[in-house]
């Protein structure tokens, strides 16, 4: 007990000799908290807020300005001897959600102010302005909101809403009710757009009021307007682009090669930015958010992950050239599938109708043959001692075309997909008891690989370029400053020799040229696009049973084929093969970004029109309706 006594008591001087210290150099060396006006209880502050930066797209469209708007804030404690009835009349409020606004401001702080109705209307802000002498503790606070010209880019933009509790204490810049950036542009750029807010400190006498500036407005300063950004979105492309996705589910993504420049960014279904301004906000945010089967605020662009398909084998080709397991003039016949396995025991079927005859790279391409392929991979995993090393070689080359991985973009959102090696494989096999064989579909980009939109743009961007690419970026210039950041100018190689890529190249064109190219129909006279299409299959169990959905369908194309001015990758949720609605979409988008105009009004028109929610996705829902039910 002796020495259990001699502790706590050591203990004891321990802390206060600390308290002591810290007290002292609070108040004694530490001056930033004694200088700080707002420590002061007698002290007010009022803030001013700049106007936020506004927003452009590459041909220097508006596509986001401001508006005013006008809030009624309170200090619950100054809140005395009002009509509450008149005052809720002339802001069409009753008289229950007077006292809960009240109780809420009273819950973030008696004394400071709060917000206690927002954005009120034009007509309202007159009557009420004239009258704001008669209700003690509200005062009128100006803020700026958002207009979005275009009805486009949602995903793009993003909006701004009102910071909450907890980002107001975890960031000392922002009070409560402030408006932040929440998605997009608005939120990754937040601190170039929002500018930085002025404040005037006020004193106050005994009786809470404000009786004069404090300390000759020593600490007051002018609010700094945000900075303007352009994008390197071109608004007419992106619009174009969601007109021809009505209906549809997917995402595509075009991209300027030779900059990594984003110039289309399109997520469908979508919705109106404009949603996400005014008081109504909450309510159509809430709509969106409980989508929960067309996951509007979902951007399919950036975040869904697919298997890329076909479009995958332009890669295995590539590394399959370089690691020197194939040559440009490697034949391969066909006879309607590849055999695989044990004894040779499984089959997957191509389409590519060669019948056996003798098959070049540049024609398995165009004719998008799963046997040429599926060789070409095989040799590449096997050319090493071991199938897990063989594994290892093929995932790293694949990876340097940016898969696999963040691209590093700039927007906050995203998905890294997959590309498999041999780790992913041992987790699965113990002790490392697989083989080749086990991971053939990656052949044909139907296996464990997935891949985003976005970074099936930039894979082909890769191509167009003959072996870099540049990190895609949606910002070109802030402040009329165009971007030097060394991530998005730096080109980022594939380590695969350029030479290699013309042979590619070649048989992307002849996807278009060739009368059993597999986009034949979507060439466009005068332009010499180089594409790929690619189907997926997708399955969902309905009471145990695999049922098949429609196929995804996947275009990955460039264009011109010498000096490219765009990539594109399409993705479209169960609208069958490649050839049959991404590649006309893909083509018309290009068209329209190089030529301003389209030839043929009436595959336009009949690309536009097609509407896989009649066609597909009711179907689909009344099988998960089945299957939910099953489960209860």
């Amino acid at each position: 007990m002796h020495n259990k006594g001699i502790i706590l008591i050591l203990l004891t001087i321990f802390s206060g000799l600390f308290f002591i210290g810290r007290l002292f150099y609070l108040q004694i060396i530490d001056d930033s908290l004694r200088n700080n006006p707002l420590n002061n209880a007698a002290i007010t502050a009022k803030y001013d807020y700049p106007k936020r930066g506004y927003i452009y797209d590459r041909n220097d469209k508006l596509l986001v300005a401001n508006q005013t708007s006008y809030d009624v804030m309170v200090v619950p404690n100054e809140v005395k001897n009002i009509d509450t009835l008149e005052f809720c009349n002339i802001l069409s409020i009753d008289k229950d959600y007077f006292i809960k606004q009240i109780k809420k401001a009273t819950k973030y702080s008696p004394r400071l102010a709060s917000i206690f109705v927002e954005q009120v209307s034009k007509s309202d802000y007159a009557v009420l302005q004239e009258k704001m002498f008669l209700f003690k503790g509200f005062y009128i606070q100006k803020r700026i909101l958002r207009n979005y010209p275009f009805n486009s880019a949602a995903n793009v933009l993003g909006y701004i809403s009102q910071v909450n509790e907890e980002k107001a204490r975890t960031n000392s810049y922002y009070q409560q009710g402030e408006l932040i950036g929440t998605q997009g542009v608005e939120k990754q750029y937040e601190n170039v757009l929002r500018g930085v807010k002025g404040v005037k400190f006020f004193k106050r006498n005994i009786h809470n009021r404000i009786i004069g500036s404090y300390k000759n407005a020593e600490y007051d300063t002018l609010a700094v307007a945000g900075k303007d950004i352009q994008l390197t979105l071109d608004i007419e492309l992106q619009q174009y682009g969601e007109w021809l996705l009505e209906n549809k589910r997917g995402g595509v993504v075009a991209i300027e090669p030779e900059t990594g420049e984003i110039l289309a960014l399109i997520t469908a279904p979508s919705y109106n930015p404009n949603l996400m301004v005014g008081r109504d906000r909450s309510k159509h945010f809430n709509k969106l958010y409980y989508d929960k089967i067309n996951k509007p605020l979902f951007d399919r662009s950036l975040q869904a992950q697919y298997s890329p398909g076909s479009t995958f084998k332009m890669v295995n080709a590539l590394v399959a050239l370089q690691e020197g397991v194939i040559g440009t003039q490697t034949k391969t016949r066909c006879y309607g599938g590849f055999k695989y396995g044990y004894k040779e025991s499984a089959f997957m079927g191509c389409h590519c109708n060669s019948l056996g005859k003798p098959m070049k790279l540049t024609e398995a391409i165009y004719k998008s043959c799963n046997t040429y392929f599926s060789n070409s991979y095989i040799k590449t995993i096997n050319k090493y001692t071991t199938t897990a090393e063989g594994m290892d070689r093929w995932s790293n080359r694949v990876k340097k075309f940016g898969l696999g991985n963040y691209l590093g973009y700039d927007l906050p959102v995203g998905q890294k997909g997959l590309i498999p090696d041999a780790n992913y494989y041992n987790r699965y096999y113990p002790k490392g008891r697989w083989r080749v064989s086990y991971t053939i579909s990656n052949a044909i980009g139907q296996g464990e690989v997935l891949t985003t939109p976005i970074q099936l743009a930039n894979m082909t961007c890769a191509v167009a370029n003959r072996g870099f690419y540049y990190t895609p970026h949606i910002v070109k210039k802030i402040e009329n400053t165009p971007i030097t950041n060394p991530e998005f100018v730096t080109p980022k190689n594939t380590d695969i020799d350029s030479k290699y890529f013309e042979y590619v190249v070649e048989g992307m064109s002849k996807v278009f040229t060739q009368a059993d190219g597999t986009a034949y129909y979507s060439q466009v006279d005068g332009l010499d696009i180089c594409g790929k299409t690619g189907t997926v299959e997708n399955f969902i169990k309905v009471n145990g049973v695999k049922t098949a959905l429609a196929d995804h369908s996947i275009f990955i194309a460039f264009a011109p084929k010498k000096n490219p001015k765009i990539a594109i990758a399409v993705f479209i949720e169960n609208g069958g093969y490649g050839s049959v609605v991404a590649a006309p979409i893909a083509s018309l988008m290009i068209e329209k970004y190089l030529n301003k105009s389209i030839q043929n009004a009436w595959r336009e028109q009949n690309v536009h029109d097609k509407n896989l929610f009649e066609l597909e996705y009711n179907k689909q829902l009344t099988l998960l309706q089945i299957k939910n039910e099953v489960k209860q």
